[in-house]
């Protein structure tokens, strides 16, 4: 679970109802696939490092919004009440997602799901930025796109294979490992 770049981009992808029993979240190749609206930026680029699938949705009515979760098969991530009964209604899955942190709305997002018998199924982690796939990258290939400093504290280095955002396990990395245990415990 890659953590940290020095690099801040303004980029952004823009990428139901549960019945009696757990089923896991809609998700393509086995992780939970959601559409997150514009209200939830920064839980969306968590998501996408914890290895979900995370569609940021920043524009755009929310008509358009359901019917893309519709179509694509993911679970709308809200803190709009009425955008969250509106999706219900039409039997769009969709979670409303409260607090004031990343770390609350995680917890929030894995009680919702528990009370609604969804599975998150996480994979491996995606690039924050675009949500693309990580790959490896050798210590000599990140020579310019990484500060002098971070490649000699750090050995791991990873490239999304989209957008080409470096990624190492730096200060970040503690705070999305405490993320993942909050899934776990709520």
């Amino acid at each position: 679970m890659p953590g940290s770049s020095s690099r801040r981009s303004g980029r952004q992808s823009r990428q139901g109802r549960a019945g009696g029993r757990s089923r896991p979240a809609p998700g393509g190749e086995g992780r939970s696939r959601f559409t997150v609206d514009a209200m939830l930026g920064s839980l969306a680029r968590k998501l996408r490092a914890l290895g979900f699938d995370a569609a940021y949705y920043k524009s755009g009515d929310d008509t358009e919004l359901m019917e893309l979760s519709r179509r694509e098969g993911r679970i709308i991530l809200t803190a709009d009440r009425s955008l969250a009964a509106r999706a219900d209604a039409k039997g769009i899955r969709a979670l409303l997602v409260t607090g004031n942190s990343d770390g609350k709305r995680i917890g929030a997002l894995a009680r919702g799901a528990a009370a609604r018998g969804f599975i998150l199924t996480r994979g491996d982690p995606l690039c924050s930025i675009c949500g693309g796939p990580l790959r490896v990258v050798a210590r000599d290939e990140i020579s310019e796109k990484v500060p002098p400093s971070v490649r000699r504290r750090h050995r791991l280095f990873f490239r999304c294979s989209s957008c080409g955002q470096m990624y190492w396990r730096g200060s970040h990395w503690k705070k999305l490992i405490s993320l993942a245990r909050r899934l776990k415990q709520s």
